[in-house]
């Protein structure tokens, strides 16, 4: 079992990785002091549930947690003020109080969405993250919570920590490909700003990664979260280094608005955003590598590398208007300058991305 501690003073928390951490669940929950007196509510999806829940009610019911669960549909969707409104009523209906805890149970819409109940009921609950994708060590950690607006991902949230998250590695096992993929990109993001070697080592280790070797993954997903935690200790509420995990954001929320939050992933988008941001770079000075391994490592992941030609251009650029990178009439982008280094910078023409976007449409090697 590896662990790893994000330093937030009074509100630091630790990360638990590892194999059969579901199972013994009770354990970590006595260790952090959940409360056995006031109810928990598990928030869980249509595709998690199933799989995952019944084994989780029944160790926490069976050391003494009161349990109530709500399930949600699958899917960006559910990251709605309808769905939370939904989560809410529970809540209350089942009795939570201020001891209470919210507990998420899957990947990063039931994190975020969860964890955005958890930070605005009575004022803010207690709140556990037990992640069950790839793409969730990035979302689970650092306590950004949230749900969308038609016009834009994440523009009603919170930051709001997590008590502790709980990794069990062996609930990966039961993502399909596309899943594993879309986690991998936000893995392969945290060496793009970070590890120049970690992103050698995923070039080299990715038949591993996609088969979900036990190994590879746990060292893969520490090394992630490390990265994470890292940023995140240093600046906590995104005034400054922490804008740098939004590598490829910019205009991958942009395509998930745009999409209606369905035909891309969020790590398919993040994929394509990233291909733009590494674009962007080499038009501001970065050497062609940047472009040229950020494009290997994850076409390789089988992540698309390409803009789907029929999104429109104009749409993606007023989404990227209504995005929080925008502001004071000038698109903040992180813009990598190598391998492993980015920077964040606030002077990037409209234009300038506004031809990315349109070079990303393109078959074309764009050196």
């Amino acid at each position: 079992m590896r662990e790893l501690k994000v330093e937030l003073g009074e509100r630091s928390y630790p990360i638990y990785i590892g194999e059969g951490l579901l199972k013994e669940a009770a354990s970590y929950f006595d260790k952090h002091g959940v409360s056995k007196k006031s109810p928990l509510l598990i928030v869980t999806d249509d595709h998690i549930g199933p799989l995952y829940l019944e084994a989780l009610e029944s160790v926490l019911t069976e050391n003494g947690y009161r349990v109530i669960s709500a399930v949600v549909p699958a899917g960006e969707s559910s990251k709605s003020l309808s769905v939370f409104e939904h989560l809410v009523t529970k809540a209350l209906e089942g009795g939570l109080d201020r001891k209470s805890t919210v507990v998420a149970l899957g990947g990063g819409v039931v994190g975020d969405l969860a964890g955005y109940v958890a930070a605005a009921y009575m004022r803010g609950v207690r709140f556990v993250q037990i992640p069950t994708t790839i793409l969730a060590h990035d979302s689970s950690v650092g306590g950004k919570v949230a749900v969308n607006h038609p016009l834009a991902k994440n523009i009603i949230g919170a930051f709001h920590q997590p008590a502790f998250v709980l990794y069990d590695l062996l609930t990966l096992q039961s993502l399909p490909l596309r899943q594993v993929q879309c986690g991998l990109a936000e893995v392969i993001k945290h060496g793009l700003i970070w590890d120049e070697a970690f992103v050698d080592w995923c070039d080299t280790n990715m038949e591993k990664l996609l088969a979900l070797d036990s190994e590879a993954l746990g060292y893969a997903l520490h090394k992630g979260c490390s990265v994470k935690a890292a940023v995140v200790s240093e600046d906590e509420t995104e005034n400054g280094l922490r804008a740098i995990l939004n590598l490829g954001h910019t205009i991958g929320h942009a395509l998930e608005a745009v999409a209606g939050y369905g035909e891309l992933t969020h790590g398919e988008a993040i994929s394509i955003g990233m291909i733009g941001s590494a674009l962007v770079g080499v038009k501001l000075g970065a050497p062609n590598e940047v472009y040229e391994t950020t494009r290997r490592v994850l076409g390789k992941s089988g992540l698309p590398v390409r803009l789907p030609s029929h999104m429109d251009t104009d749409a993606i650029m007023n989404a990227m208007m209504h995005d929080k990178k925008f502001t004071e009439g000038s698109i903040v982008y992180v813009v990598p300058t190598a391998i492993g280094r980015v920077e964040i910078r606030s002077d990037v023409p409209v234009s300038l991305v506004r031809d990315t976007v349109e070079l990303l449409k393109q078959e074309a090697d764009w050196r």
